[in-house]
């Protein structure tokens, strides 16, 4: 595989399954408290339940990895995927239509349920990535498999938006159905990684689990990742408060998400055209760069500059693809350079995975403390609380993108690492 470059229509069969795996994450985390709520669960309860679910999903994915790596072979792994997506499935719909009334049976119930739900998303997603890095091939070809996954996630996102607001929660679970099964059909269909001797299923789980962090170059790129990634989470925490309270036009925010989404699975073509000309980790600079000018733009939105925040939605989403089709691309690379290539690909995904899940966690534990301390709350009208605002949304993430450009340019460039 590595010598060759596989064509689109390949890439795609292998990324169709991030279409389900994306469309199942914004249900699960927008509209599951707010579900259980008017069931009448009541909040401090339920978010304990939420917090002790989230951890064990974010922790789980290493150990994930790590099981991944030691039984893989393609048809285990198509295996895998297939039982995740029924289990995906059936603890979805579990979630959403509970069998059971009461405070006590429906905490209970949504405990088991989102538990078994995280697991399954968690071993469908650390397989499908390990997947595609085990095909490895040139920074072109990486970057074509990322691109369709990540790609086609953005579309599951835009679908599951447009389903869970305006055809309701039967139609969203029908639809995930038949994704999910669209999905692991198409990966049966995908190229087969070629076959290699997994090592780690002889090295001892703590050993296998640690193997990734023993190389500086995976160590530089995680740490690249996550100030980037915590860059890139703020502005996503924060973003309602700021159409409802900065640019005051809450009946935009469908058409403001929207844009930047479309813009975003729409520069993906770009930047595997940029990704090919100036290698993925000058085309990831540029990316980084474009995000720092566009919330420097922020700043000056103010109530009812609608089309100026619209321009930012375009502008950052067009920076998007360069944090989707990068990282992932990076990853690859830094597996191959190491001798891990066949191996080890799972135990990187599942890191990989709790990294993506630590960054939501770590921007929301900045952002918010941030802003309540400089004097904002929901529904400020006060300038100096929007001022803050302002700040948080669009100064925080330019102070962190800058440092990952100092961290790129120190950690990696610096290496000629692609």
């Amino acid at each position: 595989m590595s010598d060759t470059v596989l064509p689109h229509a390949a890439s795609a069969r292998y990324g169709l399954l991030g279409l389900p795996l994306a469309f199942v994450a914004l249900p699960l985390y927008v509209m599951l408290p707010a579900h259980y709520a008017q069931l009448g669960v009541p909040l401090a309860l339920l978010g304990l339940v939420l917090l002790g679910t989230r951890l064990f999903d974010a922790v789980i994915d290493p150990v994930l990895g790590r099981w991944v790596d030691a039984l893989w072979s393609p048809p285990r792994g198509l295996k895998a995927v297939a039982w995740a997506g029924l289990a995906l499935g059936a603890g979805f719909a579990a979630l959403f239509f509970p069998a059971v009334q009461g405070t006590t049976a429906l905490l209970l119930w949504c405990a088991v349920a989102l538990t078994g739900t995280f697991t399954a998303f968690s071993l469908a997603s650390v397989v499908h990535q390990a997947w595609g890095s085990r095909l490895g091939g040139s920074a072109v070809q990486r970057s074509r498999l990322v691109a369709w996954r990540e790609g086609l996630g953005l579309v599951g996102v835009l679908l599951a938006n447009v389903l869970a607001t305006q055809a309701g929660l039967a139609a969203t679970t029908i639809v995930l159905w038949l994704t999910l099964a669209l999905g692991v059909w198409a990966l049966s269909k995908a190229p087969v990684p070629r076959k290699t001797w997994a090592r780690a299923a002889l090295l001892p789980a703590d050993q296998s689990l640690a193997l990734p962090w023993r190389g500086r170059a995976f160590r530089h790129l995680m740490a690249l990742f996550m100030v980037n990634g915590i860059a890139s989470a703020i502005p996503a925490t924060l973003v309602i408060f700021f159409i409802n309270d900065r640019v005051q036009a809450p009946t935009w925010a469908p058409i403001f998400l929207g844009a930047y989404f479309v813009m975003g699975a729409a520069s993906v073509p770009v930047w595997l055209k940029l990704i090919k000309r100036l290698g993925p980790s000058n085309a990831w600079a540029c990316g980084m760069a474009l995000n720092v000018i566009t919330f420097i733009g922020v700043l000056g939105v103010g109530a009812g500059d609608t089309a100026g925040y619209l321009a930012v939605c375009v502008a950052s989403g067009l920076a998007l693809g360069a944090d989707l089709t990068v990282p992932g691309t990076l990853l690859t690379g830094v597996i191959q350079r190491a001798g891990h290539a066949g191996q080890s690909e799972g135990a990187y995904a599942g890191w990989w995975q709790l990294a993506t899940k630590l960054n939501l966690a770590l921007a929301a534990g900045l952002a918010l403390p941030a802003l309540q301390w400089w004097g904002y709350g929901p529904g400020a009208r006060d300038p100096q609380a929007l001022q803050a605002l302002s700040w948080a949304y669009g100064g925080l993430p330019c102070l962190f993108k800058l440092l990952a450009l100092a961290l790129w340019w120190r950690l990696w460039r610096r290496q000629n690492l692609e």
